[in-house]
């Protein structure tokens, strides 16, 4: 049988499991807000090292004020080194993702993460009192709000935590580009000179090369990852310190100077106090621009896999390229093997897409000092970050390390296609490309059977304009119309 322990808050009291390190305000938050949605871990971590940082600025300041005023009884009562000392080790254990079971409010909630600060508060204090031998909800010896919360604001603390989270999610983002990009220049490079159709607007167009097609992926990869690379110059300002709209009242100023410091030595990442608190707390355009930067990279992802997986197809016919086969594609047709890691991408991508949307539109709804929409925001924002980082890892397991090219097949395509002649204008003119052209489509001969029909061109002449390394370079020259046979 469960027992009980009451908690009392402005609204009222409520009977809490005994042993539970959440409290009241946790509870009411799970009950006001029936999201299923699991609040993001990483988020929670970086709360437990912004609150680590807390405490160890509290610290500091308590042994500054000793250090200056010895013995001098102060005007206001300092937390216990001893509590500090337990509340940093407590914050420690949040930030390694302890007590995770203890994190009851969902990723959608109200009150503008108000719930998210209290749940960490009730379990950095409840977690502390255990520690130091007294029962969860002694809160006369250490409370969520006057211990766990000491010179701190939901309004700071956590958008704070938030873009640690991020910066966090951006380096993993980098890296899995990174390596994804690895695979997709290995492709460029093994098939930089064999032959393939290139295609506009789904129809025959000119010649091209498998290594074209691929530098167009590796290039799109390297600016998603300058991109990337530059988000973090966008959200390093913080507020911290800034309690509860940036303007730091009822805050030592000790603790605001300081506090980002002990943060900077925490997390190793380049965070800095904001200059203008109020407009860190207040506005969240940078997340639109950070989100923007991750929609531009789902945009390349999608036309990429989009891409592979229609010259995959079986529309394709005799296919230029084959996806590794991953997985059983049907539970009634024997044999189906589908395309699952492009689908997965399209899939998340669009997630990403619909994201993108409720950042834009929830970052516009910020009224005056603060955006009471920051939980669903942030969590929005985390999702595209992984389901992106997901996305370039299984691109890479999944499929670039197991493509295969098939080069005689391109090659063949290319040399029965139309589009070949279009190599030949400079020579022998538009209009009797075009007649070429025609006949190779009308009896289904090669461009080397059909030339020999209509004679508009030396065989010897017509093997060199169309050797790989004629068709592929850049543009055309005098000396190569005037060179003789």
């Amino acid at each position: 049988m469960t027992s009980f322990r009451i908690e009392n808050d402005l609204v009222g009291s409520r009977n809490i499991p005994e042993d539970a390190l959440y409290g009241i305000h946790a509870l009411r938050a799970r009950e006001n807000f029936p999201d299923q949605t699991v609040f993001p871990i990483e988020w929670y971590k970086s709360v437990g090292l912004v609150k680590q940082a807390c405490y160890e600025t509290c610290l500091a300041y308590s042994n500054a004020i000793a250090a200056k005023y010895p013995g001098k009884e102060l005007p206001f009562r300092m937390i216990s080194n001893e509590f500090l000392f337990v509340l940093v080790e407590t914050a420690k254990e949040i930030s390694e993702g302890e007590h995770f079971d203890q994190f009851i409010v969902p990723a959608i909630s109200g009150g503008a993460g108000t719930s998210i600060n209290m749940n960490i508060n009730e379990i950095i204090a409840n977690a502390s009192l255990i520690k130091l031998g007294h029962k969860p909800g002694s809160y006369h010896l250490i409370d969520p709000v006057e211990h766990a919360n000491v010179f701190q604001s939901t309004n700071d603390v956590i958008p704070t935590a938030l873009k640690i989270a991020v910066m966090k999610l951006l380096s993993e983002l980098e890296s899995a580009i990174n390596e994804m990009r690895g695979k997709v220049e290995e492709q460029e490079n093994a098939h930089r000179n064999n032959l393939r159709i290139g295609y506009t607007q789904m129809q025959e167009a000119v010649p091209s090369s498998f290594g074209k097609l691929f530098s167009t992926y590796s290039e799109a990869l390297s600016r998603d990852w300058w991109r990337v690379s530059k988000c973090f110059e966008r959200i390093k300002l913080v507020n911290l310190g800034g309690g509860a709209i940036g303007t730091g009242l009822a805050i030592p100023r000790f603790f605001i100077m300081e506090a980002i410091g002990y943060l900077q030595k925490l997390t190793g990442l380049p965070v800095a106090r904001s200059e203008n608190m109020a407009d860190a707390t207040s506005s969240l355009d940078s997340w639109v621009e950070i989100h923007a930067t991750l929609k531009a990279h789902a945009v390349n992802l999608e036309k990429m896999v989009s891409d592979l997986r229609l010259l995959a197809s079986d529309f394709a016919g005799n296919k230029e390229i084959d996806l590794p086969q991953k997985q059983a594609g049907s539970s009634i047709m024997p044999g189906k093997i589908n395309p699952v890691i492009p689908e997965f991408v399209i899939s998340a991508v669009h997630r990403i897409y619909a994201n993108d949307q409720l950042i834009t539109s929830l970052c516009s709804q910020g009224c005056l000092e603060l955006n009471a929409y920051l939980p669903v925001i942030g969590c929005s924002l985390i999702e595209s970050l992984k389901l992106l980082i997901a996305a370039d890892r299984t691109l890479k397991t999944n499929l670039f390390e197991g493509i295969k090219i098939n080069t005689a097949t391109g090659e063949e395509k290319l040399y029965r296609s139309p589009a070949i002649t279009t190599a030949l204008v400079p020579f022998i003119g538009y209009n009797k490309a075009s007649e070429l052209a025609k006949t190779m489509k009308s009896k289904g001969l090669d461009i080397f059977a059909a030339n020999e029909e209509l004679k508009m061109i030396s065989n010897k002449k017509l093997k060199t304009l169309l050797k790989p390394e004629n068709l592929l370079k850049l543009g055309y020259t005098l000396e190569d119309l005037m060179n003789g046979e």
